[in-house]
């Protein structure tokens, strides 16, 4: 790594740049959800069961990049509500499938309106929201890709 690399000031590294966003992002959707008793993980389940309808777990995991240990509690916590209910696949006991209930999908589409309103207040056209998204799915891909620990000395931990 070069001198140049890891003297980048704190405040404009990409690390520190996309945890601002992110929380600048679940920031913006807190007022519009907590009126819904919403959070904003919630939201993002009960839009994916919105568009797709009924879904196993792990399709909803994979659409939203969450583990089943984060997503497990989250539906809990939504079919305790009233919002989403779960069964097991009657072609596969494996599987278990989540869909919205009744009162799912009134939240669901009493928040559908929230994307337009948070990308309107981010004031990105509508091309540079697509161009932004398509980068943070490529950056997300090779991460997820890449061996960070490859050059690491033998016994260092990887933490």
């Amino acid at each position: 790594m070069s001198a140049t690399e890891t003297d980048v000031p704190v405040d404009e590294r990409l690390c520190v740049a996309l945890y601002q966003a992110a929380h600048a992002m679940e920031s913006a959707h807190r007022p519009l959800l907590r009126a819904h008793g919403l959070t904003y993980p919630q939201f993002t389940v009960l839009a994916v069961l919105d568009q797709e309808g009924a879904a196993s777990v792990t399709a909803v995991g994979r659409r939203l990049g969450l583990t089943s240990s984060t997503l497990s509690p989250l539906l809990q916590r939504l079919e305790q509500q009233g919002r989403v209910e779960r069964a097991r696949s009657t072609q596969d006991e494996r599987s278990v499938l989540v869909s919205l209930t009744a009162e799912g999908r009134r939240v669901a589409a009493a928040v559908r309106d929230v994307p337009v309103r948070i990308t309107a207040a981010g004031g990105l056209a509508a091309d540079e929201q697509a161009e932004l998204v398509a980068t943070l799915r490529r950056l997300v891909e090779r991460l997820r890709d890449a061996d960070v620990t490859a050059d690491l000395p033998s016994g260092t931990p990887a933490v």
